[in-house]
């Protein structure tokens, strides 16, 4: 099955699978594929699923839509091939089988791809090359009302808060795990204070807040 594997400045934060005959790429919030920047379109781009073949199509984007370094409207797009909105990179990925990345604010796996909250993600983001253990870490929520939940760190890329408010990913990385906001319009803040565009070194202890919901982060 065809997959997307959405990444910022080399943090990967979700794997979408191409299951549909149309998939719409772009800033709107009715898209399949949401990407809050302001540099991606409203309506971006759209793939087109035929058959065994994935098209991608540009939708007269503002800044427009690569592939592998280069400017297209229309592309057929192979296995590896690296999309390009934006500060955003999609890799291509054709597979047989995979599971997307998904979560939901209640802990639990949802097919709504552009609705990502905490949870670690229920299927197969593989593994970083750069990826290491970073010692066993979980997110304990402190509000809400999910406070009390824990959840352990234990895939490469976590996503957490709630879609067009505030989403961040944690990422394991070999010096630890990073936390970098990713889309929506109310930045997150570490320790009180918001959080910028580059990714950010957790330590034991950090309190995150993402759309009214406080989080800890605890490492072992």
């Amino acid at each position: 099955m065809p997959k997307m594997i959405v990444s910022i400045d080399g943090v990967v934060i979700r794997e979408v699978q191409v299951t549909k005959d149309r998939t719409s790429v772009g800033r709107r919030p009715y898209n399949d594929v949401v990407i809050d920047n302001l540099a991606v379109s409203g309506e971006h781009a759209v793939l087109q699923m035929s058959g065994n073949e994935v098209y991608l199509e540009d939708l007269n984007s503002t800044n427009g839509t690569f592939v592998n370094g280069k400017a297209v409207k229309k592309h057929l797009l192979n296995d590896s091939d690296t999309v390009e909105i934006g500060k955003y990179k999609i890799k291509y990925v054709h597979e047989s089988s995979g599971a997307a990345d998904k979560g939901l604010m209640n802990l639990s796996p949802r097919a709504e791809l552009s609705d990502p909250v905490v949870n670690a993600p229920a299927g197969g983001v593989p593994p970083l090359p750069e990826a290491g253990t970073g010692g066993s870490a979980a997110i304990k929520v402190l509000s809400g009302a999910a406070a009390g939940r824990e959840v352990a760190l234990v895939k490469v890329v976590t996503t957490i808060g709630k879609p067009g408010v505030a989403v961040a990913a944690i990422t394991k990385r070999p010096q630890g795990f990073v936390v970098v906001h990713v889309e929506g319009g109310s930045k997150p803040t570490l320790n009180g204070t918001p959080m910028g565009t580059e990714p950010v070194l957790l330590v034991h202890g950090d309190v995150l807040e993402l759309a009214g919901t406080k989080m800890q982060f605890v490492q072992q």
